[in-house]
């Protein structure tokens, strides 16, 4: 078991578990998002490793990123470590695989719904509130499209639609929905399966499923990322909804 503050890293038979462990919201401020990737980048490293699985502790899968390094003076540092983790695991051969108990908003539904397979709970939901406080989701931007179509990507991205686990399913972002009851216990036994395959087969069965995508969503981020530090942060309502947020009070918009 790896020593990390805010999540636990461990590796066995061909499998690789990273719990968030900053209960009960797991927010992920920018030293936890530090750790997840150098241990991404440690787990990944391995060849054999056939399925990486995202948990968590606590009511909620993680409640997304700390707004407060949304700030000017953080924005930057925090993009650039949000970021590094969807570039790790958009290049891993190993299926990645998101458990998800609780809540999983704003960044931490992107870091829920960017894995190959996501198994949900009954009681989890999925949203991207960004535009409430005046911001938006890139990695969203450029991967919801592809995993449930335009017209629905939109709702959620710039509409900041919030959605249970069975719409979720229904749409395509959740891939099963188990009961909250059973959720570890039939976790664990989808987790089993998979550990039973050959691991280069179902590297290279992903590799050649995905192989057409990944250039394209890299591009997709990368300009994503540009409108958001470029653009976005450039009007006033996005540094507003922030303030207002970390204010605990209503935005005032000025449309620009």
């Amino acid at each position: 078991m790896s020593q990390y503050e805010y999540l636990t890293c461990e590796t066995a038979g061909g499998i690789a578990t990273i719990t968030l462990n900053r209960p009960p919201l797991n927010v992920l401020h920018n030293p936890m998002m530090a750790e997840l990737n150098n241990a991404l980048e440690a787990v990944l490293g391995d060849e054999t490793l056939i399925a990486l699985v995202l948990r968590a502790e606590g009511k909620a899968f993680s409640a997304g990123v700390d707004v407060s390094d949304h700030t000017a003076d953080k924005v930057e540092e925090m993009i650039r470590l949000f970021h590094g983790i969807f570039r790790k695991m958009l290049a891993t051969d190993a299926v990645t695989i998101a458990a998800v108990q609780g809540a999983a908003l704003g960044g931490g539904c992107e870091l829920a719904c960017f894995c190959d397979v996501v198994l949900a709970s009954d009681r989890a939901k999925f949203g991207q509130p960004e535009v409430q406080v005046g911001v938006f989701p890139p990695v969203a931007a450029c991967s919801f499209p592809r995993r449930m179509g335009l017209g629905k990507a939109i709702e959620l991205v710039a509409l900041g639609a919030t959605i249970r686990a069975d719409e979720a399913l229904r749409i395509g972002l959740a891939s099963q929905v188990f009961p909250l009851e059973e959720f570890d216990a039939k976790v664990s036994e989808y987790v089993a399966v998979v550990s039973k395959l050959s691991a280069p087969v179902v590297q290279m069965a992903k590799r050649a499923t995905v192989a057409g995508a990944r250039d394209e969503i890299l591009a997709h981020l990368e300009e994503a990322e540009r409108i958001y530090l470029k653009e976005l942060m450039s009007l006033k309502d996005a540094h507003e909804g922030i303030a207002a947020f970390l204010e605990k009070r209503a935005p005032v918009w000025v449309h620009g």
